[in-house]
């Protein structure tokens, strides 16, 4: 990346100075919602105006919607500003990652990139916005970068100095609380030809609950709890997961059961972390992939690179509408790219490298994180050789009735193996569902054999 794709900022000045685990100051802190968004964005628009001022992102959802619905598309009536191909793609060589640039190359001539304008509808409730001030000028890291100290619910660090602080500001971004929802996966064969696999899913976002303090947050140690049960096909009906993610995974692990038909009851599974493949995934990402990140960060060194603008997935509303089906969505070599909407936003740039001594099929990773909603938008992925392993693209929209702004697919690309796989479809499923209370009870060994049995 060349100075020019760099942008200054009060965060990027930090991050120059070298590593800090300390909270900022009061006039820093005092920036958000200034020239800064409340969770830490550049409030104004870009030199040329391509990338407009955030103005609060969507607030209201566009008339006609009902809770339950699939999310009518706010922006329907924007055009295509202009098409990335393979032929052109040199022209837009600094909006690029490498991993972008690698799927033009290997997919020539199938793969483009639809631009619109760019429309800044990140947006989450008003205590998140309160919390992340507070947490500004309180928060900071322990245990070597493991831990957080003086974080309540909201982004932990919006003005942050170092890698490790913008990734765990990923780790906790905002989804919502509790969360119901039905979607699945497919890795399509490089003929097109796949198998759907379906999931039954509950999150309880401990960290982001209104209620949390500090205190509270560093008395539980946990971030959230998560169930999936395998419905379909039929030969992995009854599989079921059950995580407890710890903040301090140091301190203490992730706990993880699984269960399945033939053991029929739940077992530990400690090995649910990290590299460990993911479920049904036939080898196309690794547990620590699922979300774009999530997990413990202890076995990488991190470093906050800057940032820059790049053309991501964004208010990809089309990609999630009803009227598709899977075999709209899921092509040889990559998804249809009719369906998927790209805008040019500015993103931090954090870059993981392995320790020494540290075991994982990644041994260098990339990340593009959305400013407005620290979102990872894209992901590149390299193996032990340092060569171009993987990339992945996570497709944002903001689930408008609570607000917050999540992927709504995430696609991870082996550029090896020429295959990819797709998490999240969701198109013919009934919609996510916010409203639904759940207890630490839904999360216990006992609830997980309780929703395998369903």
């Amino acid at each position: 990346m060349n100075k020019k794709q760099l942008l200054s900022t009060v965060a990027l000045s930090l991050a120059l100075t070298g590593v800090s685990y300390a909270a900022v100051n009061q006039e820093q802190a005092a920036e958000l919602g200034q020239s800064l968004t409340p969770l830490g964005a550049e409030m104004g628009a870009n030199a040329d105006g391509s990338i407009p001022a955030w103005t609060g992102g969507i607030t209201t959802p566009p008339a006609g919607y009902t809770v339950g619905d699939h999310h009518p598309d706010p922006y329907a009536a924007d055009k295509v500003l202009y098409t990335v191909t393979a032929a052109n793609a040199k022209d837009y060589d600094a909006l690029l990652t490498d991993g972008q640039k690698a799927l033009f190359a290997a997919y020539p001539d199938t793969f483009k990139m639809q631009v619109y304008p760019t429309q800044r509808s990140a947006s989450v409730p008003q205590y998140i916005y309160d919390g992340t001030k507070a947490n500004a000028t309180r928060a900071e890291l322990i245990d070597g970068g493991n831990g957080i100290v003086g974080a309540g619910a909201g982004i932990p660090f919006p003005i942050p100095s170092n890698g490790l602080e913008a990734i765990w500001n990923h780790i906790f971004r905002f989804r919502g609380v509790d969360v119901t929802r039905f979607a699945g996966q497919a890795a399509p064969m490089p003929s097109g030809n796949y198998t759907y696999i379906r999931f039954r899913e509950a999150i309880k976002f401990i960290s982001s609950g209104e209620d949390i303090t500090p205190e509270k947050l560093s008395e539980t140690n946990m971030v959230f709890m998560f169930k999936q049960a395998v419905t379909q096909p039929a030969s992995l009906a009854g599989t079921a997961l059950l995580v407890h993610e710890t903040m301090d995974q140091v301190k203490q692990p992730r706990n993880a059961w699984t269960f399945n038909a033939s053991t029929r009851r739940p077992r530990r599974a400690p090995t649910v972390a990290y590299d460990h493949p993911g479920t049904a995934a036939d080898g196309l990402r690794t547990t620590d992939d699922y979300d774009m990140y999530n997990g413990s960060p202890n076995r990488y060194n991190w470093s906050l690179v800057g940032k820059q603008e790049l053309l991501i997935p964004y208010n990809t509303y089309k990609l999630h509408s009803d009227e598709l089906t899977n075999d709209d969505i899921l092509k040889p070599g990559h998804i249809n790219p009719d369906v998927v909407r790209y805008e040019k936003h500015r993103v931090w740039v954090v870059e993981a490298n392995l320790k020494d001594g540290i075991s994982h099929i990644y041994k260098k990773r990339r990340y593009y994180i959305d400013e407005d909603s620290w979102q990872i938008a894209v992901a590149d992925l390299y193996d032990s050789r340092e060569q171009l392993y993987r990339v992945a693209m996570s497709h944002a929209i903001n689930y408008y009735e609570v607000p917050a702004l999540w992927s709504t697919l995430e696609v991870f690309h082996d550029l090896q193996a020429r295959r990819y796989i797709a998490i999240g479809l969701d198109n013919q499923e009934k919609m996510y569902d916010f409203s639904k209370p759940l207890s630490e009870k839904d999360f216990t060994s006992r609830a997980l054999v309780k929703e395998a049995k369903r």
